[in-house]
């Protein structure tokens, strides 16, 4: 798609728009419904957190028609009020996946407003996985021209970057014109906002929720004629130039070449993505070393600017700020098996015996350490030294053991509450869904 003639928010409006599901090859399409499933395993594994329910008693003061679905509550609400709630819940356990091309969660960008205009206008399965994908590799070149700067400077880019990407699939599903997309992604572009001072507090996964609600409202109001700058991306005093970026084109020209979802990355431990590597490495060295945690004298954890600027809570006191430690993180997985949703609680961070070996564990910065990379040195009581590199996002897991490690991670969420008939039935729809002809068929079951 490269025409370097063509402003950048005029060439992501043509992809937006033009793109056919012919397109896109089948493979990519699968890594799109593994996301999907994630994505509604997580939804509800947080469905009856604290600001859910909030977020729910403000919906029900706001009143408004029923038109789509609050994923496993059973209710309808107004389609910006569905995706606002389903948005929050997804993102309320920091168990969603995350992308370091935008840096941020590229499901809960996308399926809160995709899900709720889909369920409304009724579209098919393809529809939605295309729409997704679309939005997808928006978000992923937005983050491109953004850069990290954008997320170092203190912006969340998961409601930032997602206020524009819920846009793009609501454009994609209500098949908006040029003027009408490029409308809507002014409108959803000059709402952008999400501060990462708000990380450990209801307010971060409010963000994702309320990108959602922005992108959904802004993509109706352009259907109906409401402007807004064409030129949101570039132009003086736009996104780029009051959110740190500028144009790459080079990032820009990959529209419709590659998808970037191959480099997506699920969780499988409920916390920050900044903690995982070192979750990863320290494991390792104790698995590999047969070392026990007693034995250890001190570890040290060598991680990016970046990665301590998300996840470096040196004395976290609750569940939701353990979220965001490296150092609970750390000390808990050497000394429980659970890194899941159990594990940050506020006794768990709390507990006397993490509190201890937390106090022989250093997180300190190193510029040759990349993004969510770690380098983790252990020395144990005889003076021995073990040392571990790992970096999430570069030992990530082919699409098939993909496949199968997500349905596992849906299926110790879902499980419990769903039983073992309906959590198959579900996984098995998700991986069908390019055949069902009406989205509703699948949200009736969630």
């Amino acid at each position: 798609m490269k025409n370097t003639h063509q402003k950048p928010t005029d060439i992501i409006a043509d992809f937006i728009i033009k793109t056919k599901a012919s397109d896109i090859l089948p493979d990519i399409y699968t890594h799109a419904k593994v996301a999907f499933l994630d994505w509604l395993g997580v939804t509800l594994a947080g469905k009856n957190e604290p600001l859910v329910k909030k977020l729910l008693n403000y919906s029900d003061l706001m009143g408004g028609h029923e038109q789509a679905t609050v994923l496993w509550h059973g209710i309808k609400k107004n389609m910006a009020h569905a995706a606002l709630i389903n948005g929050a819940a997804s993102h309320a356990l920091d168990y969603d996946d995350m992308l370091m091309a935008i840096p941020g969660h590229p499901a809960v960008m996308n399926f809160p407003a995709l899900l709720a205009i889909s369920e409304y206008k009724e579209c098919s399965g393809l529809e939605f996985l295309t729409a997704f994908l679309i939005g997808f590799k928006v978000g992923a070149v937005i983050g491109g021209c953004t850069g990290l700067d954008h997320y170092l400077k203190g912006w969340h880019a998961t409601s930032t970057i997602g206020h524009l990407t819920a846009a793009a699939v609501c454009c994609r599903i209500l098949k908006l014109n040029k003027i009408q997309t490029l409308n809507a992604l002014g409108i959803a572009g000059t709402q952008a906002s999400g501060l990462r001072c708000s990380f450990g507090t209801m307010c971060k996964p409010f963000h994702p929720g309320k990108a959602a609600e922005a992108g959904l409202a802004s993509t109706l109001l352009a259907s109906d004629g409401f402007t807004g700058a064409n030129d949101v991306l570039e132009a003086p005093n736009g996104f780029f130039q009051a959110l740190t970026g500028k144009i790459n084109q080079e990032k820009i020209d990959t529209l419709g070449k590659t998808w970037e979802i191959e480099d997506l990355s699920q969780k499988y431990h409920a916390s920050c993505g900044g903690t995982h590597s070192s979750i990863e490495a320290s494991r390792s060295i104790l698995k590999d070393n047969n070392i026990i945690p007693t034995d250890i004298e001190s570890i040290k954890v060598f991680s990016s600017e970046g990665g301590i600027s998300a996840a470096g809570k040196p004395d976290p006191q609750t569940g939701l700020e353990g979220k965001f430690s490296i150092r609970y993180c750390v000390a808990n997985a050497l000394l429980n098996s659970d890194t899941g949703i159990q594990a940050f609680t506020d006794s768990r961070v709390n507990n006397p015996q993490v509190k201890k070996l937390m106090e022989k564990i250093t997180v300190s910065a190193d510029k040759d350490v990349c993004l969510l990379a770690t380098r983790v040195e252990f020395i144990t009581s005889d003076g021995q030294l073990y040392t571990k590199t790992f970096d999430i996002e570069k030992d990530l897991p082919n699409l098939e053991e993909r496949k199968n490690k997500v349905k596992l991670k849906f299926t110790d969420l879902c499980e419990p509450a769903l039983g073992n008939s309906k959590t198959n039935l579900i996984i098995e729809d998700v991986f069908a869904l390019e055949k069902i002809k009406n989205i509703k068929d699948l949200v009736r079951k969630l």
